[in-house]
Formats: C-alpha cells, structure tokens, sequence
C-alpha cells in the first residue's frame, strides 16, 4: 500500500509548477485526474517534440495521471468539475489569480460545501498585493526574486538552467498538500492555502537575502566559484575535462594542499591557511590548484582528491548525466508508456514505502468517457457533450 492510495487529485494545471505537484502525489499513490483545454490541453504538450514528437517536460512531469479534456467556460463542463470535487480529497489549480473563482469554485464557498476538502491555489504572485495580476513565468520570477543577479559570471547574469521557480513553488505545494492531508486526519476538516512562485524563490534565495540584509553588500555573480569559499570552482584537466572542487574548512585545506598539490608550506601559509586568507588570494589559490589539475587527466584528478576526502565532481554534460554509473548502480531507471511507446524515465526521489508506481503519460482527454462514465453518465450522454465540444 502506497501512502496515498485511495486519495483522489483534481488537478487543474498547466505548465510545470502543479503538474510537478501532482506528479509527485501521483507517485506516492495517489489517483491524480488532470483537467485539461478541450483546445489542445496543457499547453506544456507543445513547448517541443523531443520524446518522439511528445514534449519532454510533458512527459517528465504527467506519468500516472487520467485525463479528461473540458471547457470550462460552458455549464456542463463546470458541471463535470463539481461532481468531481464532490468525490476529491484536493484540488489543485494554477490558473492563476481569481480564475478559479470566476469559474464558480471559490475557495470559501468550496470549504463550506467540502469540509474535508484541501485546496491548493498555485500562482506566480499570490492573490494580494501590487503583482497580484502580473504575468509569472520562471525566467520573469527569477528576475524578480534576484536570483540572476546572484548567478552567472561577473560580466553576465544568468538564469539557472532548469525552471527552478515552477519546481520551487511545485515542491512547497506537494508538501503543503501532505502537511494538510495530515492536519486533516488529525482534525477532520481541510484547509485552503496559496503557493507562489515568488515566495517560494525568495526563500530560496535565504544566504544572500540575509547577508545582503545584514551587511548591504549582494553576494557577487562568481560563475561556478562561491563568493566566500575557496577553493570553490571548476579546473580543467589534461584530458579536455573538468574537475570540480569545493573545499568547506580549513582543515580540507591541509589535505588538499598537502595530499594532492603536493604543497604542504601552504598549509600553514598567512595568505592560504584560513579561508577568508584563501577568498582574499582567490586568484593566487585558483592558480595554484589549476595547475595542479592541468597535469593530471579528470580520472587521475578525482582519484587523487577521493583518496585525500577531497570534495569533488566531473563537469558532466547532460548525455553524461543520462549513462552516470551512480544512476545504473541504484537501478534508477524504467521506462513508462506514452502515446508514442514506451520511454526511459527515472524513478521518482520519493520511496517512503516502496518503488512509486510507474504508470502511462496520458493522451488528452485519454479518460473523459471513462471518468464522466464513473461520475454517472451515459455514454450517449457523453457523445452529447463531445458533440456539443465540452468535452473532448
């Protein structure tokens, strides 16, 4: 038994940040029924064709789920909808501010209606405050919480490379939803709360909001290095690669220097023996290190700095990432079924109690008859509302 089997999901997403949300309640047992546009869906089914014509963050973020395509802005699909929460133990949405509502499915009116309900509203900004209406994608939301002015190198800002802010604001609404579920097994009444985007960005933005707090200097854009440790950067090796290294105290440092640079003076060295000397002669310790790193291929580097207990990592591209031998030795990978045939997909992070299920990324509108069908009605019924473009 997974810890969320007999759960009911109505997810009303789009994009990245619910869908993340939701995916993961879905690993955990959850059955996730996700309303998609009868026009198309989710639009995050278009942003590529990489999965053999099946957008890749489609297919990372909506394996396990049923779907069944509405329109919403008719009767019967609103119908549909509420016969549905009538069943739900949480609706998820990240329609953004106020849509929900103009829909017919407030927050206080569903808590009154559905006690035991839990609802959970994702947007960019929340529902108060000057941004309350402004539009909220991950590079605008990254902007705005200064993490590009925190990353890059210090000639160029720069984005984090994945959306960190749908996965932020994903992940604190996936255990915002266990944390309610919990209260409402203890109380026997839901809750309604609101995730967003920013908030859940600024939080992770915690050490140069308060070093910059307390100190009224931002943290500079080092690019890979840290701007107050050192050593701390990527080196290049004698083979075409990249070692990367972090050295978190002073006595690392002994290790490094005496271990593997073959300099033990350094280490009880003023401008190398304490970290703040190191960050002060960055320039001079990077030189120093790099040249030691230039001379020995990334697999002579890493065995050096692993046998010192040297924190280290190779700079892999992502094709090196797909084949990491630590991903083949935990048995990370399966595959799932899609629309185009089975896909390699990784295991989900969240085991508690046994291996997630693994279960098929949806068509649009895979499971409208099969739901509306368990919601009561007719298959003649249904043909009426695709006919009528209701459904799809």
């Amino acid at each position: 038994m997974l810890p969320l089997d007999g759960m009911l999901v109505v997810a009303l997403e789009q994009a990245v940040a619910a869908p993340l949300a939701s995916r993961h309640l879905a690993d955990l047992g959850a059955r996730v029924v996700k309303l998609e546009r009868v026009d198309g869906g989710d639009f995050a089914r278009h942003y590529d064709h990489a999965v053999r014509g099946l957008a890749s963050h489609f297919v990372w973020l909506n394996r396990g789920k049923e779907s069944i395509a509405l329109d919403l802005k008719e009767p019967g699909g609103r119908d549909i909808l509420a016969r549905l929460l009538d069943r739900a133990d949480v609706f998820l949405h990240n329609l953004g501010p106020g849509a929900v509502d103009r829909l017919g499915f407030p927050a206080d009116r569903l808590r009154v209606e559905h006690p035991r309900l839990v609802v959970c509203a994702m947007s960019g900004y929340g529902s108060t405050g000057p941004y309350r209406d402004k539009r909220a994608y991950d590079l605008l939301v990254q902007s705005e919480a200064a993490l590009v002015a925190v990353t890059g190198t210090a000639d160029h800002p720069a984005k984090a490379g994945i959306p960190v802010a749908d996965i932020a604001s994903g992940m604190y609404a996936f255990a915002n939803i266990l944390a309610a579920l919990l209260h409402r097994e203890r109380t026997g009444t839901g809750t309604a709360f609101e995730v967003t985007m920013f908030d859940a960005l600024v939080e992770w933005m915690g050490h140069p909001v308060h070093a910059t707090d307390h100190t009224g200097q931002a943290p500079p854009r080092v690019g890979l290095s840290h701007p107050v440790i050192a050593p701390y950067d990527a080196y290049p090796t004698a083979d075409g690669h990249e070692v990367v290294i972090g050295i978190q105290n002073d006595r690392e440092w002994v290790r490094l220097a005496t271990d593997v640079l073959g300099r033990p003076e350094l280490a009880t060295d003023p401008g190398y023996a304490t970290n703040v000397a190191r960050v002060r002669n960055r320039s001079a310790v990077d030189g120093v290190v790099g040249a030691a790193m230039a001379a020995l291929t990334v697999d002579e580097a890493v065995q050096a700095l692993d046998d010192a207990r040297i924190a280290s990592a190779r700079l892999n591209t992502v094709n090196e990432l797909l084949e990491h031998p630590q991903l083949v030795a935990r048995d990370r990978w399966r595959t799932v079924s899609t629309p185009v045939g089975e896909v390699r997909s990784l295991r989900s992070p969240m085991e508690p109690v046994g291996e997630a299920p693994m279960s098929a990324v949806p068509a649009l509108g895979e499971h409208t008859a099969a739901v509306l069908a368990e919601l009561g009605w007719s298959p003649a019924e249904v043909a009426a509302l695709r006919d009528a473009g209701v459904v799809g």
